[in-house]
């Protein structure tokens, strides 16, 4: 079984247990989520991780896509706009069509949800992008590491601690799983709390990612 199916059937992502603290996380730093659209997004944000053979790689930046592509299909009716250019071909001949699709709020709001795809696409990390990282906040060590090790993302997401891996820029305690995720729970808060107004992200790198596409959990 992929890592990318284990977190979401018993891992960090698991699709009962996380959307819940994503949920608290809205709460405590919003409101009460009384929109259904939010209760939605809560629990499909992280579907694409199912299949994924890693958590941080290339496969793994892309998770951020399924979801939002649920989210657009069911929220964005009449709010995809369609844009014609229309030019001549590379020899010059003739001429070509070209469509681009501008996707709208909700599948802006799911796919914008990782800072580290945000921050590739220059793009603002969405608010549910500060949910999923203060729930981390607030879920504590015993519920949550335990879940990390049986999935095997444990020795993942430490490993791309190390300096030069995604997550080095950071500065995580890796001398114990308890104080990786202590610090880990300290360096999201500060993020989370500089951030969920709308501040520009200007704390993220991305230099240590994939060149052609970015983006992770954390």
């Amino acid at each position: 079984m992929k890592v990318g199916t284990k977190s979401l059937l018993f891992g960090v992502h698991q699709i009962f247990i996380h959307p819940l603290w994503v949920a608290l996380a809205w709460w405590k730093l919003y409101s009460f989520p009384w929109d259904p659209r939010l209760w939605v997004a809560f629990f499909v944000h992280d579907l694409g991780y199912w299949g994924l053979p890693e958590m941080d790689g290339k496969d793994g930046d892309r998770h951020v896509e399924r979801g939002a592509q649920v989210m657009h299909w069911l929220f964005d009716h009449g709010q995809e706009m369609i844009i014609l250019k229309i030019g001549k071909n590379a020899d010059g001949s003739g001429h070509y069509r070209r469509y681009f699709y501008k996707r709208s709020v909700w599948y802006n709001f799911c796919l914008y949800h990782s800072r580290f795809w945000a921050k590739q696409k220059r793009a603002q990390p969405s608010r549910l992008c500060m949910a999923d990282k203060y729930a981390l906040c607030l879920e504590p060590w015993w519920l949550y590491l335990p879940r990390a090790w049986a999935s095997g993302e444990l020795a993942e997401y430490m490993k791309s601690a190390e300096a030069g891996g995604k997550h080095g820029h950071m500065g995580l305690q890796r001398v114990s799983a308890r104080q990786w995720y202590a610090s880990v729970q300290d360096y999201l808060h500060k993020w989370v709390m500089e951030h969920k107004d709308g501040k520009t992200d200007t704390v993220t790198q991305v230099a240590s990612c994939h060149k052609d596409s970015c983006g992770c959990n954390g």
